[in-house]
């Protein structure tokens, strides 16, 4: 298969003079986590110029460098990455996963001619994991086990730390082992912005350190088991929008298992 047989084709962009809030309503609206930035050159054609992803945004938002100011006042060309990593449309799949993996990054632009003609996630990817192999393999044996965990009454600004020093983008949130929530980039830059949006200037590099886990993560979390088939967990995650899952069972909490770690499944097994 090729990066253009499962790559979404019908992409969703913001302007880099935009500000960040029209970026992340658009990601809320359509139900996606990253966006191709372009710019209008002086021919009047639409160029790409960067990405931008929620993660971006909840970094950016919790920076002390930009501590004071509202954000309307973030233009997406001051938060995007710019010159993103693009696929090509004929790619084969697993070199598409390859680059993801070795960027470290959770998508590519597709572009043909200049022009922007698809965009391919991790999710998409996802649906792939279907029947042998992946119905044989068990999450336990693709499950991190080495895991980074936080506490409910641990401050915000240091769970946004951990996402940047760890480079992940979810962390399962514990109290005497037993997981409490879970708390995502996404979350980060949802609290950040409404807070930023209430908070008087003057108050808000005080009120913001003193925002807790437990005020923004999402509890309730759903979990697998570690003899879930690889398979039953990608649609789990699918049906859900989940970028990770937590895998428990009666003793606690056993580790988690990610969109990355399918991506690393994929290309091992597209090898064999």
């Amino acid at each position: 298969m090729h990066v253009k047989d499962i790559m979404a084709k019908d992409v969703v962009v913001v302007d880099k003079d935009q500000n960040i809030h029209d970026a992340f309503k658009l990601m809320k609206k359509h139900k996606i986590s990253r966006l191709p930035v372009i710019n209008t050159n002086q021919n009047h054609q639409k160029e790409l110029v960067g990405i931008i992803t929620e993660k971006d945004i909840a970094l950016r938002l919790g920076s002390s460098k930009y501590g004071n100011l509202p954000p309307s006042h973030f233009h997406v060309s001051t938060v995007m990455t710019p010159q993103p990593v693009t696929a090509d449309p004929t790619q084969a799949l697993s070199t598409a996963a390859e680059i993801m993996l070795e960027n470290g990054i959770g998508g590519l632009i597709a572009v043909e001619s200049g022009d922007i003609v698809g965009m391919i996630t991790k999710s998409d990817f996802l649906e792939t994991c279907q029947g042998k192999p992946y119905n044989e393999i068990t999450v336990k044996e693709r499950m991190n086990t080495d895991l980074t965990t936080i506490e409910p009454q641990d401050r915000l600004v240091h769970a946004r730390r951990i996402i940047i020093d760890k480079k992940i983008g979810r962390i399962p949130v514990t109290e005497n082992g037993e997981l409490q929530g879970m708390i995502t980039a996404k979350d980060i830059a949802l609290a950040m912005m409404s807070f930023r949006k209430v908070v008087p200037d003057k108050y808000k590099p005080a009120r913001i350190r003193n925002l807790l886990v437990e005020d923004v993560m999402v509890q309730n979390v759903k979990t697998i088991s570690e003899e879930t088939p690889v398979s039953e967990a990608a649609m789990i995650m699918l049906d859900n929008n989940f970028s990770g899952i937590p895998v428990a069972d009666d003793q606690g909490m056993k580790g988690i298992i990610t969109k990355t770690d399918f991506l690393k499944l994929i290309v091992e097994l597209e090898k064999v």
